[in-house]
């Protein structure tokens, strides 16, 4: 997640730095198997200046870099993980160095769950890097273990458990690529079903299995909530209303104060029981409401709208 010091310029922050000169450096870790080389091809098709599996305390001298007259570096992405044995424990401590002098790196994180892994793991017949000997699960349990407070720290957790190399490269474009520079913050509405589990990469979530539900219409069922029948049954009574109307103002006060805390990203589920009808209605509603704000971008994401008609 962002911290305080986020909201804080990324560019200049030492004495001999150039004056507004803006400066870049996504840090790319998180499970072996979650598609980091994946990721990092994308930032280096933008022009990044990319490098794999690098030291924690390699880092560092990427700062030296950008601080360098000639160097031309401006942005930069590495992947840095537990393939680097002990020194990957340096991470946590040169991130907070890096912070220090003022290069505010973002670091995202990929994850993706144990079966999906061992999948992944499966096809490709590669040996993870803490189970070189042992059992493949127990080398994910542990390596899930020791990531945990990078993930605790990261501006941004992706889960790639139902993506595919390219959703995978569409979302980071989406949520990171696109943002840079703009000062906006990215939202994602997320909807989903219970019944098929709630995300895992949500920063809010908001249960409105209490509203109507139109999949005991027969005329609504094979409808979804962008529908005007199954909207107005949704919105049908006071709960609606009332509902709306403590929410939208907490997301107006909520957007600002994340966009001043220096949050980059936001995703905010919405759950119904199937994820088809109530849930896709109240995200519509949100985008609508927040769609003429000038300091947010948002993107609605139906995850399972279309599971079950």
């Amino acid at each position: 997640m962002a911290r305080a010091e986020k909201s804080e310029e990324r560019a200049g922050g030492r004495d001999g730095e150039e004056a507004g000169r803006e400066v870049t450096l996504v840090v790319i870790t998180g499970h072996s198997g979650a598609g980091k080389s994946e990721a990092i091809a994308v930032f280096e098709d933008s022009g990044y200046f990319c490098v794999d599996n690098l030291p924690p305390r390699m880092i560092g001298s990427l700062g030296e870099l950008f601080r360098h007259d000639g160097s031309g570096v401006q942005r930069a992405a590495v992947v840095s993980d537990v393939r680097g044995g002990d020194y990957f424990d340096d991470l946590v401590q040169v991130l907070d160095e890096l912070e220090a002098e003022g290069l505010k790196p973002e670091v995202l994180f990929l994850e993706a769950g144990e079966e999906t892994l061992v999948d992944r793991y499966k096809e490709t017949r590669r040996r993870h890097p803490l189970a070189p000997e042992g059992r493949l699960v127990e080398g994910i349990r542990a390596e899930r273990e020791l990531l945990a407070p990078l993930r605790e720290r990261a501006d941004l957790v992706m889960d790639t458990t139902d993506l595919t190399s390219a959703g995978l490269r569409s979302r980071i474009a989406e949520e990171m690529l696109g943002r840079h520079g703009s000062g906006k913050l990215a939202l994602t509405l997320l909807t989903f079903g219970f019944k098929n589990g709630p995300p895992r990469d949500a920063d809010l979530t908001l249960d409105v299995r209490f509203l109507p539900n139109p999949h005991y219409v027969d005329e609504l069922r094979p409808l979804t909530g962008l529908d005007r029948g199954v909207r107005e049954h949704v919105e049908s009574g006071a709960q609606a209303g009332e509902f709306y109307g403590r929410l939208l103002p907490l997301l107006e006060f909520l957007v600002p104060a994340y966009v001043a805390e220096g949050k980059s990203h936001l995703t905010i589920a919405v759950g119904c029981t199937g994820g088809r009808h109530r849930s896709v209605t109240v995200a519509d509603r949100i985008r609508r409401d927040l769609a003429g704000r000038d300091d947010v971008i948002v993107r609605v994401k139906h995850r399972d709208a279309e599971v079950d008609a």
